[in-house]
């Protein structure tokens, strides 16, 4: 199985992927849309991608991929997220990294180092070769990124703002792969019209079958402004009659708009 996640190698997506995938198999890109589109288009049999963030929320790229390109998601994996901050020594002007993890070790950063710079790059790991390449920078990733025998040090461990940082995955699949089975479901709802009520309205078939809704976000659909798709996740599996009835219902209230089941799934946590 050849799985696509984002990379260079060290990652916390290539850290997720090898919860499905051994390193000979997982290839790299820098681009959640790619990602999602590779698997659209068949050319990988996975994909990893981060959608959900603990500290600094929703990673719009991947739910705007999701919105337009036909996919299955087939798992969760949830990665704690414990970062560090690398460097070749303790003399250094930029912090570079991805922007969510500056994002989230941002307290840190100004209390300690309020003088460097940050710059933020394609990917924790992209931001830790800058490290290694050039003194005047450290990088802000995984601990294991200065192991075996690297020229960076731990400057500092754990230095995100929340110790209950942690980041959801999904697992990408052909569509034809969709399942109705797991505890979690995620769909895309498009209304294509606005009128007041109408969310309350898609939300209530939920509510009335005792079906918890963990996530409800809305993106624009790209079509004009002020016109939103709906993604939501639930805790309930498609293959359950609840459910089936629940999104019956919302199709019914959404008229002439549409329904994207991405499919059902179990999650689990990798260190």
């Amino acid at each position: 199985m050849n799985v696509l996640t984002l990379g260079p190698a060290g990652t916390y997506s290539h850290r997720a992927a090898g919860a499905i995938a051994d390193d000979e198999t997982i290839e790299f890109t820098e681009s959640v849309t790619a990602i999602v589109e590779a698997i659209a288009d068949g050319e990988y049999d996975r994909g990893v991608v981060p959608v959900e963030n603990s500290i600094e929320g929703s990673v719009t790229e991947s739910l705007d991929a999701f919105a337009e390109y036909d996919v299955a998601v087939v798992r969760e994996i949830i990665t704690p997220i414990r970062h560090a901050l690398l460097a070749q020594g303790e003399e250094f002007e930029t912090v570079a990294s991805h922007a969510q993890a500056l994002a989230q070790c941002r307290g840190y950063l100004e209390e300690q180092y309020p003088d460097a710079e940050v710059e933020a790059v394609a990917s924790t790991a992209r931001g830790v070769e800058r490290a290694r390449e050039d003194s005047t920078f450290a990088a802000i990733g995984h601990p294991a990124n200065a192991d075996n025998g690297t020229s960076l040090e731990v400057l500092g461990e754990d230095i995100q703002d929340r110790s209950s940082n942690a980041t959801r995955f999904v697992v990408v699949a052909p569509v034809e792969e969709r399942t109705v089975a797991g505890s979690k479901t995620s769909f895309i709802v498009y209304p294509s019209e606005d009128r007041p009520g109408l969310l309350l309205e898609m939300l209530e078939p939920f509510g009335d079958r005792d079906i918890n809704l963990t996530r409800v976000e809305s993106r624009p659909s790209g079509e004009r402004l002020g016109d939103y798709v709906f993604h939501i996740d639930i805790a309930a599996g498609l293959y359950e009659e609840r459910t089936k009835a629940a999104l019956e219902a919302v199709e019914d209230i959404i008229g002439d708009g549409w329904v994207r089941r991405l499919g059902s799934y179990d999650s689990e946590t990798v260190v």
